[in-house]
């Protein structure tokens, strides 16, 4: 089962950072938390892994119309973006794909709402490899 939607970008680690996060918030996300993989884990285990951030995107209605539909999507937000280094000049982004609240929850009302959220982040996506 697919779960992600992903684009390689080909900008440096750093610039694909910079450029996700200006195209969630021209998609109109926000980004409510931050987690760099890379800096945990070499804080708590003193291992070297590529960089990589999981930035958790949330539009605000969207959210609330699905917390409305069914309260137990809220354990599967905020929608994690996550952006990976891909050696020195590329990068790759996932994004958890919106659809998986309906399939996980199978509450039907999640549907129209997460089509329209995977709808703009497909565009985002779309833009940035453009």
């Amino acid at each position: 089962m697919e779960f992600t939607i992903a684009a390689d970008l080909p900008l440096p680690y750093d610039e694909a950072v910079t450029a996700v996060r200006a195209g969630l918030a021209d998609a109109g996300f926000g980004v409510l938390t931050e987690i760099d993989i890379k800096a945990t884990l070499k804080k708590k285990l003193d291992v070297d892994v590529e960089p990589k951030i999981i930035l958790g995107a949330c539009q605000p209605a969207f959210a609330h119309a699905a917390l409305q539909a069914d309260p137990r999507v809220a354990a599967i937000m905020p929608c994690n973006v996550v952006v990976s280094a891909d050696g020195e000049a590329r990068s790759h982004i996932e994004i958890l794909d919106p659809a998986t609240m309906e399939e996980f929850t199978g509450t039907a009302e999640l549907g129209p709402i997460a089509a329209t959220a995977r709808q703009r982040l497909t565009e985002m996506l779309e833009k940035l490899v453009a």
